[in-house]
Order: structure tokens, then C-alpha cells, then sequence
């Protein structure tokens, strides 16, 4: 996990901020373009202003090679801000991934301008020199059941432990800068074969699909809308999904249908955790779970039982704590 995502995860519960009120939906979108963008601070500032007027919350990254974020707040609100997006560069037919949420998921709203929208570490491969071929969440299982087709799950290994496709490979990743050197490694031993990669939302396989078809590899394909939309469009009953999928934010997971998950958060060491762990008898929360359970001192663990009581006392209060 990259600093950006823990410090957005960290920001999930903020001090003072007034618990919403669980039996109002909040609207979510998340989404991205890779498209040449300029005059970045200017874009920011646009931004802030429009999300400060509809009260929206969450991240937007901006950098030369495009926009990646996930938000929430109103729904109108949300559909003026991407009425604002498409008046870019390349973003005219921009679409986002809405859900909904509980309770707002996000404490503030953070413009930020950055590098590279999705951090490969690579700023030598560009999307738009062209990427894998799309296939739609409805054809994707007749693709991942064909024999000559190696599936490859791009995402970390903390989010692929929480659920994945059926015979798909874990490269074992702790962050998506690590794939480029991982394929390397690898590519010798799919040689030969079609390769299907996904991820979360399409977003990381617009990179590694790029990657291996400026390597020469002539059959790349990823999932469209990645698994949120597979979960999202293919039913439950013919699903070839197993588990859950991580979302960075307070939802943690999400299921069939885009429901929320039963996946928890270990704000010790800032992973998600299954039902499975939290009944773990090294299960604490807010102190340590079966993942992190030798990597902290004693007086680590002391800072966190007293940060988990702090917690507690802004609960009982009606108010979140930044966690």
C-alpha cells in the first residue's frame, strides 16, 4: 500500500467531524481518463471550488498523464463535477462508476497534483501508445475458461487475499510499482499464451496491458470497468468471482451487486481483514490482527489501545475520530 492510499484510509475517520446519519445513502463515484492534461494548479483550484460548493469528499489526482479519484457527496453534486471533468482535454465522454455508501466515506475533499495518476514508476509507458484489448464484463468468463489464456490479477496481495478470479495468478505484489520487475521476471513462462489481466476498476490494467504490449507480447486483453463492473453486471449465480473486492475507503469491500462486504480494516497495520480474522484470538481492534500480530512492540500496541480508546470515547460522543 503507497503512502497516498494509507494516508486516504487514515483520513476515513476524522476528528470532530458529526457521524452521518446511517439511513441516508451517499452517492459514490469512482473514475479515471488517461489524457494529456496542463495547467494542473489551475484544474485544482476549478475542482476545489466546485466540490467546496456541492460538499463533496474524497480524492481526485491530477498529473500530465490524466485524472483518477474516487468521491462522494450528493448525486447532483457529483454529476455537476463531471459535467465540470468533461469540459477537459479528452475527457467529453468521461464516465464514472457510481455506488452508494451507508455513510460518507471520506472526511475532506483532496485535490492533489501528482506524477502519475496510478504509480508504476514507469513514466516511459503511456496508455495512450496503446493497451491490452477491452473485453466486457458479460464476455470475460468465456475468455478466463479458454486454455491457451493466462489471468493475472494485478492488484496487491492484501487486496487479493480478500477474493479473485478463479485460476487467476498472484504475482505476490506489495504495491503496483513491483509489477513491472515481476513480469520480467515472469514473462519467460507465458510465452506462447493469451494474457487476460483486471483489477479494482480498469484503471492499474490501462498500465500493465500498455507495459506488455510495448514488450511486444500480441495478445493482451484486461476486463473493462475491471471487477467492480464485473460485479456490478454479471449475476451472482454465473459469477466466476470469489470473495470480495477492496475499495479504498470506510466500505473496505464490496460484494456482488456492489453491496457492501463483510471485510474489516486493521487500523493497526492499515490492511483489510475477513470475518475469519476478526475471530482470531489475535484479533484487537485498533490493536492487531493475525497479519500484523509480530510486526509492532509492546509499546506500539500500547499507542494503539489508547488511539482505539479515543475512538471509542468520540463514538459514545457521536463524533469520528481520525483512526
Amino acid at each position: 500500500m503507497d503512502l497516498t492510499q494509507r494516508l486516504d484510509q487514515a483520513d476515513g475517520l476524522l476528528s470532530g467531524v458529526r457521524a452521518p446519519n446511517p439511513a441516508r445513502m451517499t452517492s459514490v463515484v469512482a473514475l479515471y481518463r488517461f489524457t494529456p492534461l496542463s495547467d494542473l494548479p489551475a484544474l485544482q483550484a476549478d475542482v476545489r471550488a466546485l466540490g467546496a460548493r456541492e460538499g463533496l469528499r474524497g480524492t481526485l489526482l491530477l498529473a500530465p498523464e490524466g485524472l483518477n479519484g474516487t468521491l462522494a457527496g450528493p448525486r447532483e453534486g457529483l454529476e455537476r463535477l463531471m459535467g465540470q471533468l468533461r469540459s477537459w482535454p479528452g475527457c467529453a465522454d468521461l464516465e464514472g462508476r457510481f455506488s452508494t455508501a451507508a455513510e460518507m466515506p471520506f472526511a475532506r475533499l483532496k485535490v492533489r497534483l501528482k506524477r502519475e495518476i496510478v504509480t508504476m514508476g514507469r513514466t516511459d509507458v503511456q496508455p495512450s501508445d496503446g493497451t491490452g484489448r477491452y473485453v466486457a464484463p458479460e464476455a470475460w468468463n468465456a475468455l478466463i475458461s479458454a486454455p491457451d489464456v493466462t489471468v493475472i490479477d494485478t492488484r496487491n496481495a492484501y487486496e487479493v487475499r480478500l477474493g479473485t478470479f478463479s485460476g487467476a495468478i498472484d504475482p505476490q505484489i506489495e504495491s503496483f510499482s513491483d509489477f513491472p520487475a515481476w513480469w520480467e521476471a515472469h514473462a519467460e513462462r507465458f510465452k506462447n499464451q493469451r494474457i487476460a489481466m483486471f483489477c479494482t476498476g480498469g484503471i492499474r490494467c490501462e498500465k500493465s496491458t500498455a507495459l506488455l504490449t510495448a514488450q511486444g507480447v500480441s495478445e493482451v486483453y484486461h476486463l473493462e470497468g475491471g471487477i467492480l463492473s464485473y460485479l456490478e453486471h454479471v449475476p451472482e449465480a454465473e459469477s466466476q468471482w470469489h470473495g470480495e473486492c477492496f475499495v479504498f475507503d470506510q466500505r473496505v469491500a464490496l460484494s456482488h451487486g456492489l453491496a457492501q462486504g463483510t471485510a474489516g480494516m486493521c487500523h493497526a497495520c492499515r490492511r483489510p481483514v475477513t470475518p475469519e480474522d476478526m475471530a482470531s484470538d489475535t484479533w484487537e481492534e485498533g490493536v492487531s490482527c493475525p497479519l500484523c500480530i509480530g510486526e509492532y512492540t509492546n509499546a506500539d500496541r500500547t499507542r494503539f489501545r489508547e488511539r482505539q480508546r479515543q475512538v471509542a470515547l468520540a463514538a459514545r460522543r457521536g463524533v469520528r475520530h481520525m483512526a
